[in-house]
């Protein structure tokens, strides 16, 4: 992906919860507990918020990396705390393998003999909480950023529209996927855009562009390509949750299905004459293997598969010809269209 060092930004990440473990030593083994399993939650990620802050930032030509470095850590942080309240939402209690928040406390509460109802209120509180903090904390990071207050204002701001424009998109999540009138393909794609690409791929462009000075039009440029690139890198992430091998995805390639998740696979699906074979197992909570692999078979005769991967390249085609624009620096256009084509070709 983007060459850029975030070995600072990890360094940072350290010692923000290693001083965050000391200040709950104060108030209990269960409350290090909790930081133990949020500092795991941000652990073994590709990092690729902060990469993309450096990027713009270097690209634009900005010099203060310390105040960059940041802003990396701020964005890390937001997406931690959407991916554990995204797992609690989902009723997920594992992340990449092992058990995340809500699942280690499941555990934990459990071990302390706790029922299974006992248990599974402490592990929603835990995720909550979780999130919250590494939420405070972004803002925190920026609030005292040491830039200009116009510039620290503008970043905020970013922050708080990132936040809310991903809520919007996360409950309309779980709306498309709650069984009511079927969603539109168009608006799943919103969805996407809303829940994904704003947080995780403009946001962060537009913090290190205009931490760097950035001119107006600029940032107009580099916004359009993030919304657009994190689509189509959504839209291969939810290929990948049904068609991705779990050993190289980190991911369950169940979840998804079990859930009965609306994504472009299943909006193409409900256009086709295979639907009626395929919907009966679409949500079905207990979904085996199975199951699972009679709805890929149906979902590849349908084309689902082939229609998502025409629409993710269409959508990093979008990306690659925004960036044609003047005003983005020679290194930038090249550091972001090797984005572009991990995009379309990523297995994990």
């Amino acid at each position: 992906m983007i060459e850029t060092t975030v070995a600072t930004v990890e360094t940072e990440l350290e010692r923000f919860f290693a001083a965050s473990r000391l200040r709950a030593s104060d108030y209990g083994e269960h409350y290090v507990a909790l930081w133990d399993s949020l500092a795991l939650a941000a652990a073994g990620g590709k990092r690729m918020r902060p990469a993309l802050v450096l990027a713009a930032y270097a690209g634009f030509g900005g010099r203060n990396s310390v105040a960059a470095i940041r802003v990396g850590v701020a964005f890390e942080l937001l997406h931690t705390a959407f991916i554990i309240h995204d797992d609690l939402i989902d009723g997920d209690l594992t992340r990449r393998g092992i058990p995340n928040v809500a699942g280690a406390f499941q555990a934990r509460g459990r071990a302390h003999g706790g029922d299974d109802r006992r248990s599974g209120s402490w592990a929603a509180a835990a995720g909550i909480l979780a999130g919250d903090l590494a939420l405070s904390e972004a803002h925190r990071t920026l609030g005292t950023l040491d830039v200009d207050s116009t510039t620290r204002a503008r970043l905020l701001d970013l922050l708080d529209r990132s936040i809310f424009v991903s809520a919007a998109g996360e409950l309309a999540d779980v709306t498309n996927s709650s069984g009511g009138a079927p969603a539109s393909l168009e608006a799943v794609l919103a969805t996407l855009e809303q829940k994904t690409a704003i947080y995780s791929f403009e946001a962060p462009l537009l913090a290190g562009a205009i931490l760097a000075g950035a001119t107006p039009e600029a940032l107009n440029v580099v916004g359009c390509f993030g919304r657009l690139i994190g689509v189509a890198f959504q839209l291969t992430d939810d290929t990948l949750g049904v068609f991705g091998d779990p050993e190289e995805t980190g991911k369950s390639a169940l979840a998804d299905l079990r859930e009965g998740k609306l994504t472009a696979l299943i909006a193409h699906a409900r256009t086709t004459d295979c639907w009626p074979t395929i919907e009966p197992f679409i949500g079905d909570a207990d979904l085996d293997e199975t199951g699972a692999e009679l709805v890929r078979a149906h979902l590849r005769a349908c084309g689902a598969p082939q229609a998502a991967d025409d629409l993710t390249r269409a959508y990093a085609a979008q990306a690659l010809e925004a960036l044609e624009a003047p005003v983005v620096p020679a290194g930038l256009r090249q550091s972001l269209t090797v984005l572009a084509e991990a995009a379309v070709s990523r297995c994990r």
